[in-house]
This record gives C-alpha cells, structure tokens and sequence, in this order.
C-alpha cells in the first residue's frame, strides 16, 4: 500500500493510551509472532516494534521485551511509558544503536518531557509529542469562544491574519489547479427541476 512504516505493539485489547495506568500486555511469544508475520510480509518497510510493558511488568522486562522483537526482525524499537529519566537513560543504553522510539504527553503522561535533543543524546532517534499541539489548541479555542460570547474582537496578536492563512493553506496554487481543471458550465449552475 506504500505505508513506509508500520509499528505493532504489544498491548491487549481493549488499548488504553501508553501512559494510562491498567494496560496489560500480551505474551511475549505472541508478539513475536506478529513481528515474524510482519517481516515475513513486508517488502520495504520499517518496522517499529512497540512495547506497553513498563507499567504493568517494569522496565526490565520492557528490554526484554524489546530484545525479542528484534531477535523476530523489526527494525526498531518503541518502548512507551519510561516514568523518570534514570528509565529513559536505561532504556537508551539498552538500545544503542538501534532506531529507537517514545512518546511525552505533556501534562498529564508518566514520561518527564525532554527536548528532541536531549532525547537524541540518549540514543533516542524517534519522539512523538501527541498532546504538545492538541492541548495549546484546546487552549487557544476555549479562549476564543470566551472572547466570542463576551462580544471582544479577534486579538491581532492571538490571529493570523486572512493573507497569512491563505499563504498558509497554499490558496493561490490551488487556485491554479482550480483553473487548470475547470468544471463544466452544468455542473457550476446545476438547473433547477421544473
């Protein structure tokens, strides 16, 4: 399908955010099946390897883990849930010289938030940050609906301004494409039914 890469962890269902206390985790032999059946059917893709196995069984057994999926072939691994940065240095040297993967959910995730290079220095090569955007958005929307129920205008200093977004969004090549391609004369000026 073209999917460059694919991550499979090793959580039960039903899933619960990596940073939720009460996942379980699945048998290490099972995941290693599914990481053998995904070498087994790729082509070229990555395959990131993830383990849930911090909270409900530590961190030594979340390397352990991560071991074995290599041992089955991923490419990578993706250990969620480190709780202190002893845990993330752990996992770092356990790792070294693999491509290697966790998540921050800023406010609120068990995983100390660190910048993308210090990450890197600990021999991380992948960060997802999921809630760093979506909870300034949250934010950022609640605060205009307040202004927007009190009556205030947009704040030119909280806004983009409509040049700014239409360069943002690319308005003038789509335009281009627009008329590049343009609709036939029914369908801009549908008839009415008689």
């Amino acid at each position: 399908m073209g999917a460059a890469a694919v991550f499979i962890e090793d959580q039960t269902i039903p899933k619960r955010c990596g940073h939720m206390a009460g996942k379980t985790v699945i048998p290490t032999e099972d995941m290693v099946s599914k990481v053998r059946a995904a070498v087994a059917a790729r082509e070229e893709m990555f395959i990131l390897a993830r383990t849930d196995a911090i909270e409900p069984e530590g961190v030594d057994k979340a390397i352990e883990r991560g071991r074995a999926y290599l041992d089955a072939g991923a490419d990578g691994i993706y250990v969620e849930g480190p709780r202190d940065r002893g845990e993330i240095e752990r996992v770092g040297r356990a790792f070294e010289g693999v491509p290697l993967a966790t998540s921050v959910l800023e406010r609120g995730g068990v995983t100390p938030w660190l910048g993308p290079e210090q990450f890197r220095d600990l021999g991380y090569a992948m960060i997802l940050y999921p809630t760093t955007l979506l909870f300034r958005l949250v934010k950022t929307i609640e605060s205009a609906l307040a202004a927007l129920r009190n009556g205030e205008p947009v704040d030119a200093a909280e806004s983009v301004d409509m040049r700014h977004f239409e360069d943002l969004i690319e308005l003038k090549a789509w335009g281009e494409i627009e008329n590049r391609f343009p609709v036939g004369e029914t369908e801009r000026h549908p008839q009415k039914p008689s």
